[in-house]
């Protein structure tokens, strides 16, 4: 009788684990920015000061990892309006840099933002960059090429909403 029960638990075990979604879309509002998202599973948040080109601004970059692929956004408000191209650029440079990558490609969208998509030696990144009035965002994937699933990229992208 247990020999049965052992299979039979494994079995129940294996089916379950089965019917666990990999991606669990929670919307999220941030309390810091204005701005919504659906997110593939709970995100953290943290808050540092980063050089984006000669500034150095607060940004906020909130994430969830899903194995080994992270989805994030990063925030930040800068004192002038005049340097938001500037800190733009910066901020999609220091993102390729950060994979050890180079542009694959790189085209303006309708909304003004910039969507760009990089690859490294093992690391891919898509990502979107916009700005409204004093306000720059990233909207950003990474990880490996091969773990990285277009139909959830685009989840992601298309849920990114400036409030």
């Amino acid at each position: 009788m247990m020999m049965r029960t052992l299979p039979l638990a494994l079995l129940l075990a294996f089916t379950l684990s089965a019917c666990s979604p990999k991606y669990d879309w929670r919307d999220y509002r941030s309390p810091d920015a204005p701005y919504s998202v659906l997110f593939p599973g709970k995100p953290a948040k943290q808050t540092r000061t980063v050089k984006l080109g000669e500034l150095d601004v607060s940004m906020t970059m909130t994430a969830a990892d899903i194995d080994g692929v992270v989805f994030a956004i990063g925030s930040a408000q800068l004192a002038d309006a005049a340097q938001v191209q500037a800190a733009l650029a910066a901020m999609q440079t220091a993102m390729v840099n950060n994979i050890g990558g180079a542009l694959a490609s790189s085209k303006p969208l309708d909304n003004g933002a910039r969507e760009i998509d990089a690859s490294g030696k093992s690391m891919r990144l898509l990502g979107r960059f916009m700005t409204r009035e004093r306000r720059v965002y990233q909207v950003v994937v990474i990880g490996a090429p091969q773990k990285i699933e277009a139909e959830t990229v685009e989840t992601f992208f298309s849920s990114f909403r400036l409030l």
